[in-house]
């Protein structure tokens, strides 16, 4: 049977060859490595899901851990910012496109105009990865500078020897005067906040396992105490249960692994032949089954060095110029952008950069000699971008299913309140030429609408929106 699949792997077979052999040559999602230091408990895991989504964890309130990271956009950003790159010039080549974080503040919290975001929110210089499937990464972001040994940014001493790439990443953003912070932000304000906080205060629509244990006037005191042994809220413990939360977050439920599971109709026929051509492709190189990435570093050529040399800035190897991290393709198809700075659009252009069509320029400076091997003859080109784009994704991810539930913050109410009120009071902002009056007409209005959002909340939760329109 070995020999049978290696000879099958190699070339683009029918479907009813292809399954005598796939479950024996690819298993389904690995156990989520977990360090010893930090074994997940069910109390960690909900501190770290009401944590993850409440918008207090950041300075001004604006920001939480969840608004760069939505399930349904693939756990990462769907807004779009831009930043202006290297040359500090807005609408050039190497502009791009990142996460909106918060307003330039000094240590106090006082905004001030900054040197290139003036005083509105600054943008990231890297799009936002996904969280979905970052469990089996050694280390994290795009240059691997949260580390698998996870240092406690309190006392420098080491928390996790091995396996705490998710907590080195949980305590990056929010110190951050780009993403999360004012200036000067320490953890012993980051406690203080918290500590006075009613936990997810400003979020709406609370998942049910979150609301069960918020019910009563739960306070974060309360919270760590539950998930700790005492109420000391710390760096530390911030990151354990965030970490703890989003090892829970495992995207197996794709039709790729149902196929490759036993269930050979779980694909189309077409996505079928995508998968038989990715498998034989230096595709699979970089993106292994059944993570979809090796985690590895790699430089695609995406742009000059000198714009971002990535992973060079942590290991200082001239080797390592321009080399990010490989991102997983489970829920790829979910993205609203592509590549660490996020200017191409779809899985469409990704393509066609691979393949150097279509106006795409691969960067030749240190890259990846299997680069230039890739090629997609025009017969699997559609079916390669079908796989990719739906065979991958977890349809409970596309709907925000738990376990990948959440609330709804209160930056998306703001911008449902302002949809409600164009469509009371302005025609021009109607979707229909003579606009409903009342805000249940266009409750009623935007329910009917597929492509609309009005319908995230319920209509008792517009009950405060009447006073203000």
């Amino acid at each position: 049977m070995a020999s049978i699949c290696l000879y099958l792997r190699g070339r683009v077979i029918a479907s009813f060859l292809y399954v005598c052999c796939v479950s024996a040559a690819y298993a389904q999602l690995p156990p989520v490595p977990v360090p010893a230091e930090n074994p997940i408990t069910e109390s960690k895991r909900l501190l770290g899901k009401v944590l993850f989504w409440d918008e207090q964890l950041s300075s001004d309130d604006s920001i939480a851990c969840g608004t760069c990271h939505l399930p349904s956009s693939a756990s990462a950003d769907p807004r779009i910012g831009v930043n202006p790159g290297l040359d500090a010039i807005f609408g050039t080549a190497d502009d791009v496109l990142g996460s909106p974080g918060v307003r330039r503040a000094d240590s106090s919290g006082t905004y001030y105009s900054d040197a290139i975001f003036a005083l509105e929110v600054q943008v990231t210089g890297r799009s936002a990865q996904p969280v979905i499937g970052s469990q089996w990464a050694r280390d994290l972001f795009w240059d691997g500078r949260a580390t698998s040994q996870f240092i406690d940014p309190e006392t420098g001493l080491v928390s996790i020897a091995l396996g705490g790439g998710l907590e080195s990443q949980a305590v990056g953003p929010v110190l951050s005067d780009v993403e999360m912070a004012h200036e000067a932000r320490d953890w012993g304000q980051v406690a203080a906040k918290l500590e006075t906080a009613i936990p997810l205060a400003l979020a709406v629509n609370e998942p049910a396992d979150v609301a069960a244990v918020l019910a009563g006037g739960t306070t974060y005191p309360d919270l760590f105490a539950t998930a700790f042994g005492d109420s000391a809220i710390t760096a530390e413990r911030i990151a354990f249960a965030i970490a703890s939360y989003e090892r829970t977050l495992v995207p197996d439920q794709t039709p790729w692994d149902a196929f490759v599971g036993g269930n050979p109709t779980a694909m189309t026929p077409n996505q079928v032949g995508g998968w038989n051509f990715f498998q034989a492709s230096p595709c699979a190189v970089c993106h292994t089954p059944p993570l979809f990435t090796n985690n590895t570093f790699r430089n695609i050529g995406l742009r000059p060095l000198a714009e971002d040399v990535g992973r060079q800035d942590v290991t200082g190897l001239p080797t390592d110029a321009g080399r990010f991290k490989v991102p997983s393709l489970r829920n790829t198809g979910l993205k609203e952008t592509y590549m660490h700075h996020g200017q191409l659009p779809s899985l469409a252009v990704v393509l066609d950069f691979y393949q150097g069509i279509n106006g795409q320029v691969q960067f030749p400076a240190n890259q990846d000699p299997l680069i230039a091997a890739i090629a997609v003859p025009p017969f699997a080109r559609p079916q390669l971008e079908d796989f990719l784009e739906n065979a991958l994704t977890d349809p409970r991810v596309q709907a925000e299913q738990f376990p990948f539930d959440r609330p709804m913050l209160y930056s998306e109410v703001l911008v449902e309140l302002a949809i409600l009120a164009d469509c009371v009071t302005g025609p021009a902002a109607s979707p229909t030429p003579t606009p409903p009056t009342t805000p249940l007409e266009c409750i009623n209005l935007f329910d009917a609408d597929a492509d609309a959002d009005i319908d995230l909340i319920d209509y008792a939760e517009y009950q405060l929106i009447y006073s203000v329109l």
